[in-house]
């Protein structure tokens, strides 16, 4: 689908308010920054922002937000033939590295330390994992909710259950390396061993806690 100019300027100015919002926030903390300064560090009037976001909080996580949806759009991606977790290992791996290299760490700290994101944090989580639930749904061939409210609950526990634990485990792997030894500082190796290590448990199930894969790489 061909997205047309004016959407595109839609989309960069919804992005540049995001990014200097959260620059503002990681300069001076988020209790400290306006919504008027965002803004202003943007280009843009007020009226403007609040065509966007309902709050800076907003503005800040939506970032965080759009990087679930293009993890959602990775797993689509993968070829129809991989099981469901082996796609999902492939598209978390691709992002965690887009989030490393996109020296996204102190972004992820300064979330987890700033009460006033949580609430938002929660709701680009839930809106990432309706989202991933839905397209695990399509990949093993149930019927796919259109979005709303009432076809959400309709998703089957499979996938709602695959979705939650994918976040979840995403969510365990990225704390454990940016609060290890080093802060985040460490190899990317770490990390891809930790989230395959996520994936090896969960796709040997959960019952027993000694139970890991010797090779950890699901399907490997």
């Amino acid at each position: 689908m061909t997205v047309g100019r004016r959407e595109r300027k839609k989309q960069a100015t919804r992005a540049a308010l995001s990014e200097a919002a959260l620059r503002l926030a990681l300069e001076h903390g988020i209790e400290n920054v306006t919504v008027e300064q965002i803004a202003d560090e943007a280009d843009v009037s007020l009226r403007t922002f609040f065509n966007y976001f309902s709050s800076k909080e907003e503005a800040v996580v939506a970032g965080d937000a759009a990087r679930g949806e293009a993890l959602v759009e990775r797993f689509r991606a993968r070829p129809a033939a991989e099981s469901v977790l082996t796609a999902l290992r492939a598209a978390v791996l691709a992002f965690v590295d887009d989030v490393v290299h996109g020296e996204r760490l102190e972004e992820l700290r300064m979330m987890r330390r700033s009460p006033s994101l949580i609430q938002h944090q929660l709701a680009a989580y839930a809106a990432g994992e309706r989202a991933l639930a839905i397209a695990v749904a399509e990949r093993i061939g149930e019927p796919a909710p259109d979005g709303s409210a009432e076809e959400d609950r309709a998703v089957g526990v499979y996938p709602s259950l695959v979705a939650a634990t994918t976040m979840a485990g995403l969510r365990v792997a990225m704390q454990r390396w940016t609060d290890g030894p080093g802060g985040g500082s460490r190899d990317l190796a770490t990390l891809h061993e930790t989230v395959d290590e996520v994936f090896a448990r969960l796709s040997s199930g959960l019952d027993d806690p000694g139970a890991v894969a010797t090779d950890r790489r699901v399907g490997g």
